[in-house]
């Protein structure tokens, strides 16, 4: 069967677990060269060695400069950039009186920030590219709140605003759509519920929530990001596409 990414070359970053690692995997298989970032230089360098094509670059993806290095690498070593598939993130809890300023500065750097970086630096390279993509994992959080999680829902909910700018501005070239997951067992979810009195307990109460009574996993969302990347979702851009098990529904 057909690499359905054959002679593609990518940056994911938040590659070194959850999400992130699971699309990092996925695309691999489907043939992609990737740039691999993250922070953790064990995992990365771990993953990037079980990968075929791959290399990774640590560094903390809130600051510009790391952006533009990723991008740099993917040039100089691939000769070409053909998408982004952003997954980093931070959760910064705590409710808006007890938050302290910098947690909520380093939430939207991380969340929202590093998308604005990594897109500019990107930009001038996909537009190059005949498929030029840009995926942002974002969260149903940018539709609906959560206890003790402003940072987190705000940034969500200005990346999904910062993904259609970016599709209407660079339309037909490049393609821009998100993901937003619910529930999904990363090691995210269960930091993201240290807000709530009994973790094990909401954990468990939002996988009741779903309508398909279950956690959605790693690769539930890496599957969809294959297919947002690649030509088979040729027609859709500007897009918030909701990966739930139906939640939002209840």
């Amino acid at each position: 069967m057909k690499q359905k990414l054959k002679n593609s070359v990518g940056i994911i970053t938040g590659a070194t677990s959850g999400m992130g690692k699971a699309i990092a995997m996925v695309f691999a298989k489907e043939g992609a060269r990737l740039i691999l970032s993250g922070r953790n230089l064990e995992k990365g360098n771990e993953l990037a060695d079980q990968l075929k094509n791959s290399i990774f670059i640590p560094g903390d993806i809130s600051i510009p400069e790391t952006n533009k290095k990723l991008v740099k690498e993917a040039i100089d070593h691939f000769g070409k950039l053909d998408f982004i598939s952003l997954n980093a993130g931070a959760l910064g809890l705590g409710n808006v009186v007890d938050l302290p300023i910098e947690i909520w500065k380093n939430t939207l750097e991380t969340n929202l920030s590093s998308i604005f970086y990594l897109s500019k630096y990107a930009m001038p390279h996909l537009l190059h590219s005949e498929s030029g993509t840009i995926l942002i994992n974002a969260s149903i959080a940018a539709f609906k709140s959560f206890p003790q999680h402003p940072a987190y829902c705000a940034s969500k909910a200005a990346a999904l605003a910062l993904m259609k700018q970016l599709a209407v501005e660079y339309a037909p070239k490049v393609r821009v759509n998100a993901i937003c997951p619910g529930p999904v067992d990363t090691p995210l979810l269960w930091d993201s519920a240290k807000a709530f009195k009994n973790p094990e307990s909401a954990v468990e109460n939002a996988k009741n929530a779903t309508l398909l009574q279950r956690l959605g996993t790693p690769d539930d969302i890496a599957k969809l990001a294959l297919f947002l990347v690649t030509d088979d979702s040729s027609w859709i851009t500007g897009s918030a596409i909701t990966i739930d098990g139906g939640i939002l529904n209840t």
